[in-house]
């Protein structure tokens, strides 16, 4: 296994996670282009899923054809409400029976996060399913593999992808595809619509490269859990 091209992957993968996480918070478009935060996920995408890069390509496009308070309304009406939420940021939705929120799997992945050495804070005001917390999740397993990478501590870091799997697996890129369809069904604005199929084409890609490079590199006998 090349070392040095494992982490410069997976430095790409973690910051399409990060960028992503920051297109599903409240718009601001100000803030979104000042930071340069398609451009951003764009380069980031186009080191390790070039199908996703021209979503995002697309979404900085997009970006410029709506004011603040479009892509604030269109927030939220896809994802916070008042009323009935067209797209449900919260994987409970679309995993468990029933369509509600704080269902089985939202312990089950509050329990992972815990297994983490990670605690929600009393002021933090989302669920941890919402989509933001999934991904910024993703985000930092793989800044703790960089860190034992880097180390050649090659048994965490072992270990840290495996976790990245499993998590995906089992909990994002579960309800990725739901949700992004949702997106598609629900909405008009051109910048949502791109950014759901930025996010569907990304993780998808994500859960098929962690497949094979546990397959190819990592004996499944070691411990995953």
């Amino acid at each position: 296994m090349d070392v040095q091209k494992l982490i410069l992957r997976s430095k790409s993968r973690g910051e399409c996670y990060k960028f992503l996480a920051l297109c599903f918070h409240l718009p601001q478009k100000k803030l979104f282009l000042n930071e340069n935060l398609p451009a951003n996920l764009t380069s980031a995408l186009k080191h390790v899923c070039p199908d996703a890069a021209e979503y995002s390509t697309q979404m900085g496009e997009a970006l410029s054809q709506y004011s603040d308070e479009e892509l604030s309304i269109e927030y939220a009406k896809l994802f916070v409400g008042p009323f009935e939420l067209k797209a449900p940021p919260y994987g409970s939705v679309y995993i468990d029976d029933g369509r509600r929120v704080m269902g089985d799997s939202t312990l089950k992945i509050l329990k992972t996060y815990q297994q983490s050495g990670l605690t929600i804070k009393d002021d933090f005001k989302e669920l941890p399913d919402h989509i933001t917390v999934e991904l910024e999740f993703m985000y930092y397993l793989i800044f703790k593999e960089l860190e034992f990478l880097e180390k050649s501590q090659f048994e965490s870091a072992n270990d840290i992808i495996k976790r990245q799997g499993i998590f995906l697996n089992e909990f994002l890129g579960q309800w990725i595809p739901p949700f992004r369809a949702k997106i598609i069904e629900d909405t008009g604005n051109e910048f949502y619509r791109l950014l759901g199929d930025c996010v569907f084409s990304f993780v998808t890609n994500d859960m098929e490269y962690i497949t094979i490079l546990v397959e190819k590199y990592f004996p499944r006998s070691s411990s995953g859990a």
